[in-house]
């Protein structure tokens, strides 16, 4: 969990809640990461609610936390004052955009982690709704998965300018796909282009789940990232790494408002088969007014859950479910 002295609460109640649902029964580490040092006060009733577990508190490098002295300081607060006016949500707060570029490409590198193959990120101030009884890890582990989410979405306006993901997109794209006019506004090289190696068919990907026209361009689908259970050896490999530090060099997750949900979820389309994904409909999960209930009766009923499917976000408007689901 990535988190704050000052939203402890949040932070504990999130515990607490994945605790009584799922972990009383495996005690299964937790890792707590904050960009400056924990308090007394929160380490010791963290370890309070998790006496059964093993629990570290880490600190994060200021290298991993801090925009990069190659930012031009100038520029990033022109665009942040530009994505405030624009009232895009946290465009115009740094520690956000420090956050987004750290879930990008550094949490899996923090020390306390190296022992771990697997990670499930918990937020402050989620809800889980249901009995989680079928261990997630190990069905990742013995069915072949890589990753796995619970909600699918279309970034909104508010959450993120559409200018923006489409021009972390076109990094990314050949030449070739590009109209003249985008081909003048963005890198006349690709990370396609100069890394056609890692890049797999694009039938055999989710090509389809992020893009309406077959690639040209993105149409803004991805997987919630507050909620993710995930192998960390993904994120090490050499693709990986190297696509963040592809995008990293162009300044978007300073100069644009660049989130870790679309960089994953590209990442993710650009190198994995499709059936290396997948979606827990039976975990329901809550963050903010986004959320997934089980539809299943059954599986309502299994997980004891608490929660009505009517209200989810599954098949609203900004979610991108029936198109995940049209893939299967």
């Amino acid at each position: 969990m990535l988190t704050r002295n000052v939203d402890m609460w949040d932070a504990l109640t999130s515990v607490r809640a994945l605790e009584d649902r799922f972990n009383r029964r495996h005690h299964y580490p937790w890792v707590f990461l904050n960009d400056e040092e924990f308090s007394e006060e929160f380490m010791r009733r963290a370890r309070a609610l998790l006496p059964e577990s093993t629990v570290s508190f880490g600190l994060i490098p200021k290298e991993h936390w801090n925009q990069p002295d190659w930012i031009d300081v100038g520029r990033q607060n022109a665009a942040m004052k530009t994505m405030q006016s624009r009232n895009v949500k946290y465009g115009g707060n740094l520690a956000y955009h420090n956050m987004c570029r750290f879930n990008s490409g550094f949490f899996f590198r923090h020390p306390l982690l190296d022992e771990y193959k697997w990670y499930w990120r918990v937020e402050p101030r989620v809800k889980f709704h249901c009995d989680i009884l079928d261990d997630p890890f190990v069905y990742l582990e013995e069915n072949d998965k890589v990753y796995g989410t619970s909600v699918v979405c279309e970034t909104g306006p508010k959450y993120d300018a559409e200018q923006a993901t489409q021009c972390l997109y076109m990094k990314f794209l050949p030449q070739s796909r590009l109209s003249g006019k985008q081909y003048k506004a963005r890198l006349s090289a690709s990370f396609m282009e100069n890394y056609p190696q890692y890049i797999l068919p694009k039938e055999d990907t989710l090509m389809k789940f992020i893009s309406n026209d077959n690639g040209r361009t993105y149409n803004r689908c991805h997987f919630w990232s507050n909620f993710e259970i995930a192998s960390l050896d993904f994120w090490r490999s050499e693709a990986y790494t190297t696509f963040f530090e592809y995008l990293d060099k162009t300044g978007g997750f300073y100069y644009e408002r660049w989130g870790d949900a679309p960089v994953h979820t590209l990442a993710l389309a650009l190198f994995l088969p499709r059936h290396k994904i997948h979606l827990f409909d039976d975990i329901g999960y809550q963050h903010d007014d986004w959320s997934h209930c089980p539809k299943d009766e059954s599986v309502w009923r299994r997980g004891r859950c608490l929660c009505d499917a009517r209200d989810g976000f599954d098949y609203t408007s900004d979610s991108c479910r029936r198109r995940w689901d049209a893939l299967l």
